[in-house]
């Protein structure tokens, strides 16, 4: 799930949620380039000077054992086959120069046949959960099972690296880069945040303890059915069928209510859409693409694009199923490689709920791709408010929920406050 922001032309984010998919979700024109860009799940972002990098994973291990008071034979014991993986090296080098976004492959890769008739299936098999977590969190249930379909296949593709291999090798050895630095100590805080989990899983029992650092992982250390970085299963992961555990691995309850609480703290709006089409004609273009400017953030209103001709006027009136006309938005573009090389740009019109899943994966393509999924599998993409209900004196269960939401959000943003936030990468 989720992990932290985008890396330059890379998205390595938690994330949560952070998501590194072990079937790299982004391709060039060539669906089988070898080059995808990483996208990582995470909120933690806790990158800071380059000088308090520890030198080496004996170096990172000493310091654990002194900061979090584990033994440090037992930390040793854990890495003592830990092995350097040049091939996820590879994986998350920046794409060559010649790399074509392409919207219409990477959503061809998720909206399809195969896994939609799966995610209908796990749906079925996973209805009192879904639901349950739905009545929880505000989100509907076929976003939830959109986001682990896309993620692995339901359990499908979890990774074919250890956790602790991965980690160890990004956080020492990072490709070269002019971010170099940062981007090894963010793999070195998420190889501390997956010591410090396995270390509350073990018990201080040794053979747990390494089991934990052995799971298997996306090639760049996400784990379990929903994907989550380290990180991200300190700070969202739910025990969801309340035995004590958080397993994302083995339980399709922590998973799912894992998920529905990752979008709920990050400012998921119960009952509102996630995105609307846009008008675009010779009066409307310019406008959209001067909006597109890759900003993951809503600035504009949803009546000043009515106002602009881009957002049919249906979509900012409560009482024809759209959302209120002071909600903000933003411009969200989805390039294809076009005739002569000239990008075909598909646009749409964002809002809070596209942003809460991307903040799940920092991808634009993940999260329309997730949107469509999801209306695949039954979501319906309008506003389920009247306006009867917005102006009742008392709010409505699903108000309240959406009021509720919002507070959580807000409270969390003040406790991963950052600078300008970073450009996303389709």
């Amino acid at each position: 799930m989720n992990f932290l922001p985008f890396f330059s032309s890379l998205v390595l984010a938690v994330l949560l949620g952070a998501c590194a998919s072990p079937t790299p979700p982004s391709t060039a024109s060539n669906p089988q380039s070898k080059k995808p860009e990483v996208e990582v799940h995470a909120d933690k972002a806790t990158v800071s000077s380059a000088k308090r990098n520890p030198s080496s994973l004996k170096e990172l291990l000493d310091q654990i054992s002194r900061q979090q008071n584990i033994p440090l034979a037992f930390l040793d014991s854990g890495f003592k086959d830990v092995q350097h993986l040049s091939q996820v090296k590879k994986l998350v080098a920046p794409p060559p120069v010649s790399f074509q976004k392409n919207w219409r492959v990477y959503r061809s890769r998720f909206v399809e046949p195969v896994r939609i008739r799966a995610g209908l299936a796990f749906i079925e098999q996973n209805r009192a959960a879904l639901e349950a977590a739905e009545s929880e969190s505000g989100v509907p249930h076929q976003v939830i099972a959109a986001i682990i379909g896309v993620e692995t296949i339901y359990g499908r593709q979890m990774g074919n690296f250890r956790v602790k291999d991965v980690l160890s090798t990004l956080a020492f050895d990072y490709p070269g880069a002019p971010n170099q630095a940062a981007r090894e100590l963010l793999f070195q805080n998420q190889l501390k945040d997956l010591i410090i989990l396995c270390w509350q899983e073990a018990k201080n029992r040794q053979d747990a303890f390494n089991r934990c650092l052995n799971q298997s992982s996306s090639y760049a250390g996400a784990v379990g059915l929903p994907q989550f970085m380290p990180g991200s299963i300190l700070q969202f992961a739910t025990d969801g069928d309340g035995d004590g555990v958080i397993d994302l691995r083995n339980s399709r309850r922590d998973a799912i209510f894992s998920v529905a609480n990752f979008l709920k703290v990050h400012g998921w709006q119960p009952g509102m859409p996630i995105y609307f089409p846009v008008i675009q004609n010779e009066q409307t273009r310019a406008k959209i693409i001067e909006l597109a400017d890759g900003q993951p953030i809503a600035k504009i209103t949803v009546a000043e694009l009515i106002q602009l001709g881009i957002l049919e006027p249906s979509n900012g009136d409560l009482l024809q199923g759209g959302v209120e006309p002071g909600s903000k938005a933003l411009i969200v573009d989805l390039p294809s490689p076009g005739v002569n090389q000239e990008p075909e740009i598909l646009y749409v019109v964002g809002l809070q709920n596209f942003l809460s899943i991307v903040n799940y994966n920092r991808s634009y393509f993940y999260a329309q791709s997730v949107a469509e999924f999801a209306q695949a599998l039954g979501y319906q993409n309008k506003s389920v408010f009247t306006r009867d209900q917005i102006e009742k004196p008392g709010p409505t269960p699903a108000s309240k929920n959406r009021s509720t939401t919002t507070k959580t959000a807000k409270k969390d943003s003040k406790l991963k406050k950052s600078s300008k936030p970073p450009k996303p990468s389709n």
